[in-house]
């Protein structure tokens, strides 16, 4: 029998002794065309896809044995030695088989833009011998009477009913549903959506090799997945067990443009729903517009506009030459319900290679140029280029000419680029596209040396990837843990849940989530529709648990509790409580962290002992502020000082009780450190509650009371003041309480611990209090009786140096002046000092009393580094005149200090009547170091200067220049510029310092020298 005829060519009638089964999907028409092959000699049955072919070959090897089956697609061959029934591909029909029966499934294909022309070529000029069926739509009835007359026509009805579902959204899909959309990614993105809702899903991909799509389907008809997120190729006689198909899309791309789904098209993929004698639904979903009642009703009763024209491509090729067999492939068909197909992918591959001038000159002679057509075949898996494709089939095509055979080592080369496992999905999926196309042409019986060998290569590369692929594609769009569990639920299965050491809610061997403390948080991955269906499964566990919890709690000992920085209490690691403000710091409140599982009883228990730890913890560190808060031995101002101090937990500036320490007595004084109070320079505080857990417990408590308190800013400085650093930079986020509760004092830019303001205080009180020719060692420090130089004792004990260090001294109240050097003689002192330097703590403390206690009532309050002096004895005032008349001589002779800043010094300096300071303040404020000024003048003459940042500097030496200088003509010869050293002196501009207007009132006297 001629295979490869025009239309017509047969001498009887065209449609003799063929049968069109037509009708809707589940009719059965694919098992019909089964059984009537199995009831002949030998059969051939051509499918639409490759993988509908390798589930029809099952079927038929089951029934008739492998030994009698032969499987013939593109890529795959199974070709027993004596087969007797055929399945393929429509494209891979066998061109010289000679069988009794014959079908050829979904013939409606014959309209495609693509595929027709082959599906076309088939009905037109295969047949068997004794029977031919041709299965498709309805919709082929009219073109199947004028194409085939005589032909016999089944119609067969659908064996159940599809209705119209309506819209739903993805996630509130049934179970058992199919879900189209049209692309790669709008496939992904919605199985990911299923996966985080309900456990999984499979896909299918037209893409996919047909083991990789077996695997995906497995898991659906097994149910281990309850969606299938696929594309149309879902309706090309896939049997699912589906019972509702949505569609997320209703355009596709059809190789030459984007359009929508013709009403046939779309009740082939809705077909889908519903097997057997089981109804089915469809509906839209998505970004899919809702469907019209018209196209709704032509669904659900299957009435579609017939098919009016159908692909056509000659088949008898003229291989003669190149030019020939290109205008056989052009002619046109010769009957009016047929019409010529577009160019193919074949054909522009031919068009390519007939442009290039080596594939001319060896496509010479009838076998050369059907060679060439075969090469053409080469089907375009990769999709990289047009022109890339045309690039391989030509390469084939030389060495198929050249030498016979496509050599060994190139195709293994080729072979192996694909031969790895790693990679993404999209990156599996070009692999097996690669490996496809070596399949395809190692199944040619005459296109390489050992055809079988490479048969068996391809094939297991292409298994192996398509394992991969599928395992990826499970990895991304399948919680298989989830997908377990829910089915054992639908089930109504008793689940068998623990709870691990660590707190692990295991269901059935899965972890559905933790028990921290009495709070039960569920996994991540279990936020869908069935997470509470899970927390049910478990709900009796958890109960009995936490209960347990309770009861081990209430019994537990103290060390098993801890208060973390961020105010919350663990037990053994778990939270089980947080602290809340109260109205006493030193009291707050506990909320347990707890769901609702803990109630009654056990939460009572509960709340009675961790209220009983949390004060019993207090307690402990803080205890000489209950004792004093509890003191009954003080009365009056000292009750009122306890009381401040406990509310400043423990560290209070002296500066906001300046006035009641004025009037405290000593036997107040002396109760209160009975309690263990000590009176600083610059704070009142409890020297026993500076310990790093004292002061973090401190910190907290005050941080609940605050508002807007960043606790992972207090949490920071908490770890740098318990690593015990006796300094550490400021965080400017937080306010300077917050160093004060944890036992600092914000000075500048850094905080330094409130004892070791006390020990500096200490190292500065007796350079300040030293005077030229007073009995003893000269104190570290000491420059000239009024100021002190920085020593390495000062930075060790703050550790801090240079402008760290500065910043410390000028927040304390200290200006820094750069003076020469003391001269080599001394000068006579007006004043007399007597000099008390303290040793040990007692006297350090009287000595920061004493300005309240001892000093005239006419001077002021000092401020804290006035304390630092000792008791001064104030000359006789010097008359006004005197005054005013060196006014101007100092002004204008002093060329030796650098002058920092114009402070007045507000302590242990004479008073001067308000005239003669208003007369000396201006000039001397003004005055800077001259070169041209003499050289040196005596330092009592020195303006008051202003601090600027400060060093460590060690005092210089320079030649002394007679007093009687400073009267000197400003002409007389300017000798070298003394080495300045950096003096600090009491009075600068102090962080803590007064209002101006108090200070007003306290201007001390010029100092000895002034008068000039």
């Amino acid at each position: 029998m001629a295979l490869s005829s025009p239309p017509f060519a047969h001498e009887r009638a065209p449609g003799a002794g063929v049968t069109a089964v037509l009708g809707p999907t589940n009719t059965g028409k694919t098992h019909l065309a089964i059984e009537r092959m199995l009831g002949h000699s030998s059969g051939l049955i051509g499918l639409p896809l490759r993988l509908l072919a390798r589930e029809v070959y099952n079927k038929i090897a089951d029934r008739a044995g492998p030994e009698s089956v032969a499987l013939i697609t593109g890529e795959e061959k199974i070709k027993p030695k004596s087969p007797r029934f055929w399945v393929s591909t429509v494209e891979a029909m066998p061109r010289d088989l000679d069988v009794s029966f014959l079908a050829v499934d979904e013939i409606q294909i014959a309209a495609d833009l693509e595929r027709g022309h082959v599906f076309t070529d088939r009905i037109l000029n295969r047949r068997g011998r004794d029977e031919t069926l041709l299965l498709g739509a309805a919709t082929m009835r009219p073109i199947i009477e004028r194409l085939l007359p005589g032909a016999s026509i089944i119609t067969r009805p659908r064996l159940s009913t599809l209705e119209f579902a309506g819209d739903r959204k993805i996630t509130r899909q049934p179970r058992r549903t199919a879900i189209v959309a049209f692309s790669a990614d709008e496939v992904y993105a919605i199985a990911e959506l299923i996966r985080r809702q309900h456990g999984g899903a499979a896909v299918v991909l037209g893409s996919l090799s047909p083991r990789t799509r077996n695997a995906q389907v497995a898991m659906f008809q097994n149910g281990d997945v309850d969606y299938l997120v696929a594309t149309d190729a879902v309706g090309m006689g896939l049997n699912l067990d589906v019972d509702h198909v949505a569609f997320a899309s209703d355009r596709k791309y059809d190789g030459y443009q984007f359009r929508r789904l013709t009403p046939a098209e779309f009740a082939q993929i809705a077909g889908r729903a519903g097997r057997a004698t089981r109804n089915g639904t469809f509906g839209t979903t998505g970004r899919c517009a809702p469907f019209e009642p018209e196209l709704v009703n032509a669904l659900q009763n299957h009435t579609f506009d017939s098919v009016k024209m159908l692909q056509w491509r000659n088949s008898k090729l003229d291989f003669s030459s190149l030019g020939s067999l290109q205008v056989s492939l052009s002619l046109p068909p010769s009957h009016e319900v047929l019409t010529r197909a577009p160019i193919a992918e074949d054909m522009r591959v031919l068009d390519h290679a007939a442009r290039d001038a080596e594939v001319r000159d060896m496509a010479h002679g009838a076998v050369a140029v059907e060679r060439l057509w075969d090469t053409c075949q080469i089907p375009d898996y990769r999709k990289l280029s047009p022109a890339a494709h045309a690039e391989l089939v030509t390469t084939v095509y030389g060495f198929l000419i050249q030498k016979g055979r496509i050599p060994d080592a190139w195709f293994a080369a080729q072979v192996d680029q694909a031969d790895r496992v790693d990679g993404d999905i999209d990156t599996l999926s070009g692999r097996i596209a690669q490996v496809r196309t070596w399949t395809f042409v190692a199944n040619r019986p005459d296109w390489l040396s050992d055809p079988e060998h490479w048969q068996g290569i391809t094939r297991e590369l292409e298994n192996k990837l398509s394992d991969a692929l599928h395992e990826r594609l499970t990895e991304r769009f399948v919680d298989r843990r989830t997908s377990v569990l829910m089915r054992r639920l639908r089930e109504n299965s008793v689940l068998n849940t623990e709870i691990g050491k660590t707190g692990e809610v295991i269901v059935e061997g899965h972890v559905i989530g933790r028990l921290d403390g009495f709070t039960f948080a569920p996994d991540a991955a279990e936020a869908g529709s069935d997470a509470k269906a899970l927390q049910a499964a478990a709900q009796q566990v958890l109960a009995r648990e936490i209960d347990t919890r309770a009861e081990k709690l209430s019994a537990a000992p103290d060390e098993t509790f801890v208060l973390t920085s961020d105010g919350t209490i663990r037990w053994t690691g778990d939270a089980v409580a947080k602290l809340a403000a109260a109205d006493d710091a030193l009291h707050p409140r506990l909320r347990i962290i707890s769901d609702e599982r803990l109630t009654g009883a056990p939460r009572e228990a509960v709340q009675n002992r961790l209220d009983l730890w949390l004060k019993t913890h207090i307690t402990k560190l803080l205890g000489p502020l209950f004792d004093l808060s509890k003191a009954e031995d003080l009365q009056g101002i000292a009750r009122g000082i306890a009381f401040q101090l406990v509310e400043a937990l423990g560290v209070l500036e002296r500066t906001k009780i300046a006035a009641e320490m004025k009037d405290l007595d000593q036997p107040s004084r002396a109760t209160l450190r009975k309690y263990g109070v000590r009176f600083g320079a610059y704070h009142i505080y409890f020297p026993q509650l500076l310990k790093p857990a004292a002061r973090a417990l401190a910190s907290l408590l005050w941080a609940e009371k605050q508002d807007n308190v960043d606790l992972s800013a207090l949490s920071n400085v908490q770890h740098l003041a318990s690593s015990g650093r006796t300094s550490f930079p400021i965080d400017k986020g937080l306010p300077r309480d917050a160093y004060r509760v944890l036992g600092y004092k914000q000075c500048g830019e850094r905080a330094v611990r409130v004892d070791i303001l006390e020990r500096l205080a200490d190292l500065i009180r007796p350079a300040l209090a030293w005077r030229e020719g007073a009995p003893g060692e000269k104190p570290a420090g000491a420059f000239d009786g009024r100021g002190f130089v920085v020593t390495q004792a000062m930075t060790s004990l703050t550790g801090s140096a240079g402008e760290d260090f500065a910043s410390v001294l000028r927040a304390l109240g200290y200006r820094m002046e750069r003076r020469p050097p003391p001269p080599p003689k001394p000068v006579e002192v007006v004043e007399t000092v007597s000099v008390e330097t303290p040793a040990v703590e007692a006297s350090a403390e009287a000595a920061a009393e004493t300005p309240a206690e001892e000093v005239s009532a006419e001077l002021p309050e000092p401020s804290p580094s006035a304390a630092l002096l000792p008791e001064v004895t104030l000359a006789p005032a010097p008359s006004e005149e005197p005054a005013a008349a060196a006014a101007e001589p100092v002004a204008e002779a002093q060329p030796g200090p650098e002058v920092i800043e114009a402070q007045p010094a507000p302590v242990a300096e004479p008073q001067p009547e308000p005239e003669a300071i208003e007369a000396q303040a201006e000039p001397v404020a003004v005055v800077q170091a001259d070169a041209t000024a003499p050289a040196e003048v005596p330092a009592d003459a020195t303006a008051e200067p202003m601090p600027t940042a400060a060093a460590e500097a060690a005092a210089g030496t320079e030649e002394a220049v007679p007093a009687d200088a400073v009267t000197e003509p400003a002409a007389a010869e300017t000798p070298a510029e003394p080495q300045l050293v950096e003096v600090w002196r009491p009075g600068g501009r102090s962080e803590e310092r007064r209002p101006r207007h108090d200070r007003s009132r306290h201007r001390h006297q010029p100092r000895e020298g002034a008068q000039g």
